[in-house]
Formats: C-alpha cells, structure tokens, sequence
C-alpha cells in the first residue's frame, strides 16, 4: 500500500511538473487570432497576387496558389510572406495549423517569420521534408542572404496532404527559439540567438504553396514607438 501511495504522488508530482511547464510557455497574453472566416484583411502579404482565401472543410483558410511570386527579396530569402498587419511581439508563442498543398519532393515547405524588422532583417524557420543546410532550418536574414542558426536539428517534417499542428516559442532575454510540428511537447529544432528583439509575426513558403488556419499569437505585448 506504501508502495502505491508512493508511486501515485511521484506520478502526480510528475503530471504537475509537466503541466506547469506547459503553462509557463502560454503565461502570455493572446495578441492576435484568425480563423479566416472573415477574410485576411488582417495580413500583409507581399505579393497579394500570390494569395487567397480557400475553401477548408465547411470554413475558410488562408493559402499560397502559385509558386512563382513578383516580391523580390534583397537577400536570398523566402519568396511568399504575409506579415499579421499592427502586431509585433518579442517573447511570443505561435500556434496554427499547416497544410502543403503541392508536393515538390524533398524541399517541399512552410515557412514561418518572427522578430521580423524589415525585409532585410528577420528570422525564419524553414519547414522542410528533407533537411539538408537549407532546407529544415532555423534561419536569419541579417542584410545577408539567409544563414542557417539551428542547434537542435532533425532530418525532415513529414508533410503529406493532411493538416499538422506547429508551434513557435521565442524568449528573448535569453535567445530561444524552439519549433514544433505534430508533437506539441518536445521541440524538432531549436536555437538560440539574440540578434532580433520585438518583430512582426509572419506565414509563408520559401517557394511553395500551404494552406494555413487557426492562427493564435500570445505574446508580450510592444511597446508603443
């Protein structure tokens, strides 16, 4: 019976700890949201042509249609973007829902923006099928073409045709960025780099097509400048 007691507070002890970090990650308030059930008048894309709301089972969600794209970066950079208009964030936890909507083999991607300055200055993480030093990374533009920064890495997301759940969580006093695709407790990569503070918060592709729904954005709110 002592035994069992024992094992069942230990296990307790356990789930608290586990719930408290959880918690700890979400201990901001929520900025932003959009189910595109209203439109995408909240975004800013940079090639509106390249954009649309789509059909998604009974709702709305916001895509990529086509791969080529008029936005030409001043780095080597990610082609599709759409920044969340009036929001910048420092530390912040983004939650949503991807869909690839074309399979390019091994790059085949989604792309997700933060602590975004302007176009020559940003982070990025590059969800991509096969890893290779571009492809499946955490990435910064920082008036260069676009360099590699992740320290936790993996071989590959599995993108099919079905909708998955990503999570970016970024602290800035002490560097961390941590991504999550499927598996909401253990990040697939991570980094840590302080180059970037309060930025906007963005969705995209490098040069691919994605749907993507359910957008929530908690974060500490900027500072007015």
């Amino acid at each position: 019976m002592l035994r069992y007691l024992t094992i069942v507070v230990f296990t307790s002890l356990i789930v608290v700890a586990a719930s408290a970090g959880a918690a700890e990650k979400f201990d901001l308030p929520l900025l932003f949201e959009d189910d595109f059930e209203k439109g995408a008048d909240a975004w800013e894309p940079t090639d509106a042509s390249a954009w649309k709301l789509n059909d998604n089972d009974g709702g709305k969600a916001y895509g990529i249609t086509k791969r080529g794209s008029s936005y030409k970066p001043p780095h080597r950079s990610p082609y599709h973007i759409s920044l969340i208009k009036d929001v910048e964030a420092g530390d912040f936890v983004l939650t949503l829902k991807i869909k690839s909507t074309l399979d390019t083999g091994g790059h085949r991607d989604a792309c997700l923006f933060f602590n975004y300055q302007d176009p020559a200055n940003f982070y990025y993480v590059h969800l991509g099928k096969r890893a290779d030093p571009h492809s499946c990374q955490i990435m910064i533009v920082k008036d260069a073409p676009r360099k590699m920064i992740t320290q936790k890495q993996t071989t590959g997301v599995p993108w099919d045709d079905d909708w998955h759940n990503v999570k970016v969580v970024r602290r800035v006093a002490d560097g961390t960025i941590e991504i999550y695709f499927d598996d909401m407790d253990t990040p697939v990569m991570a980094a840590v780099d302080k180059t970037f503070g309060t930025g906007r918060i963005g969705i995209g592709s490098f040069d691919d097509m994605d749907d993507f729904d359910d957008v929530k954005l908690y974060g500490k709110k900027a500072p007015s400048k």
